[in-house]
């Protein structure tokens, strides 16, 4: 019996929720990313509720990313995501990269949170 893609994307990505949750203080932050845009949320999984959500699309990276490559579409959401967690006092998080490898666009948003100031 084989397992198709994307039966073993989602048994991945279940795996790796199973051994991590987010808290009031140090949030799990999800990414997803489709063909043109990533997505990056700040969940506190204690009460069930997201406490911020940071995109592409956002309107304080609107201008910006017009004929950007989307590896620094990734690098701009990643620092955008930490400014705003700073501003809410929350320094620490538990990154969640959804049963995507961790390269590419996810590795990118992940490595600019870490340098503005978020610690993993």
């Amino acid at each position: 019996m084989t397992i198709s893609k994307d039966k073993r994307f989602e048994l991945t990505k279940q795996k790796i929720r199973n051994k991590i949750s987010g808290m009031p203080d140090c949030p799990r932050v999800s990414v997803f990313r489709s063909l043109k845009h990533i997505y990056a949320q700040a969940i506190d999984d204690l009460n069930g509720k997201s406490v911020l959500t940071v995109s592409s699309l956002s309107i304080e990276l609107k201008g910006q990313l017009s004929k950007v490559k989307k590896i620094e579409q990734s690098r701009k959401v990643g620092e955008l995501l930490a400014k705003k967690l700073i501003e809410k006092n929350i320094n620490k998080i538990v990154f969640d990269r959804s049963g995507r490898k961790y390269h590419g666009r996810v590795k990118a948003l992940a490595e600019s949170a870490r340098a503005a100031g978020l610690k993993f």
